[in-house]
């Protein structure tokens, strides 16, 4: 999918083997709160009653807006109510039981594809987000990843803290 936007400047591409769906950012963490967070997201899950299901990947989408592009996005159809409830439970624990801050925006499930840096290729961006509705594959959603990020020059690198199966 990201092809599709190889000519619109301004574009950072994320690497397609980093590619996920955020459940929750926590942010800057103490290191000493591993086992803590590691406990929360198992209970979370838990609580959450959603079993290993499939994600259908399809639609493109933007954040904040299509007049201002910070973030091209491919979203989630079949299987966005899995991840909403997942979202929910990780939300709840998070920040009502570990002093987290809430979310200040709704949940929507997608996968970043690029970032915008400068609007040089935004009415290209604005053109494919808006006639294309790509039904680009499923995925098999069956654990949720504890994620340390580590900001480098080449862009974030992910590391897995811990696995929870669903």
């Amino acid at each position: 999918m990201q092809a599709k936007f190889a000519d619109a400047e301004g574009l950072d591409f994320v690497d397609p083997g980093q590619t996920h769906v955020t459940l929750k950012f926590l942010g800057d963490v103490a290191d000493d709160r591993e086992d803590e967070l590691i406990d929360a997201l198992e209970t979370a899950v838990a609580d959450s009653g959603v079993e290993p299901f499939d994600a259908e990947l399809g639609g493109l989408g933007v954040f904040p807006s299509l007049d201002y592009i910070s973030v091209v996005w491919l979203g989630v159809g079949d299987g966005s109510a899995e991840l909403a409830q997942l979202h929910e439970a990780i939300e709840t624990a998070f920040v009502e039981e570990h002093g987290f801050d809430p979310e200040d925006h709704d949940f929507t499930p997608h996968v970043t594809l690029a970032r915008m840096n400068h609007a040089g290729g935004k009415e290209l961006v604005q053109d494919l987000v808006r006639d294309r509705h790509p039904e680009v594959g499923t995925m098999r959603v069956a654990e949720v990843r504890l994620t340390e990020s580590t900001l480098t020059c080449e862009g974030p690198e992910y590391e897995t803290v811990h696995a929870v199966d669903l």
